[in-house]
């Protein structure tokens, strides 16, 4: 199984070079290119291609579903390592989250508008999750977020 999700990934990695940086693709096409069933696209991207590493990664399911990922230059890649690891790691909380988006409005990397959007999708009325999960979820949400800021 490794080596065909190392292919998977090879073959996506040179597509998205060739591309410079985007590539859209079907996940079905793919799938078929590679004779295997589309859950095993769907764990190389959410396994090769996070926004840790410095993907973005767009899914659309269904008939006419693609795939778009986005590789992302970061600015400042010191910084940004360090505060996806160390101040938002796999889980953060609705203040840390709040502390992160004032830090960034403080800095002028968003407007106060952009800031109350991600507040409001970082809320824990807009996740409808429990404790642990809503933390979890908030965590990837934001990481995503930062990515298209950096």
């Amino acid at each position: 199984m490794a080596k065909l999700s190392n292919s998977i990934e090879d073959f996506l990695l040179e597509l998205i070079e060739e591309a410079n940086g985007t590539v859209e693709i079907q996940r079905a096409l793919l799938a078929e290119r590679f004779n295997c069933a589309p859950s095993q696209i769907n764990y190389v991207l959410t396994t090769r291609f996070t926004p840790y590493k410095g993907y973005y990664v767009e899914s659309r399911r269904g008939g006419g579903g693609y795939i778009r990922i986005v590789r992302v230059e970061f600015k400042n890649k010191n910084s940004v390592d360090k505060l996806f690891n160390e101040e938002i790691g796999n889980a953060i909380t609705k203040d840390k989250a709040d502390q992160i988006i004032n830090e960034l409005m403080r800095l002028d990397y968003i407007d106060e508008r952009e800031g109350e959007i991600i507040r409001v999708a970082l809320s824990d009325r807009s996740l409808s999750l429990s404790g642990e999960e809503k933390n979890e979820m908030r965590a990837n949400i934001l990481k995503n977020i930062l990515l298209v800021i950096f």
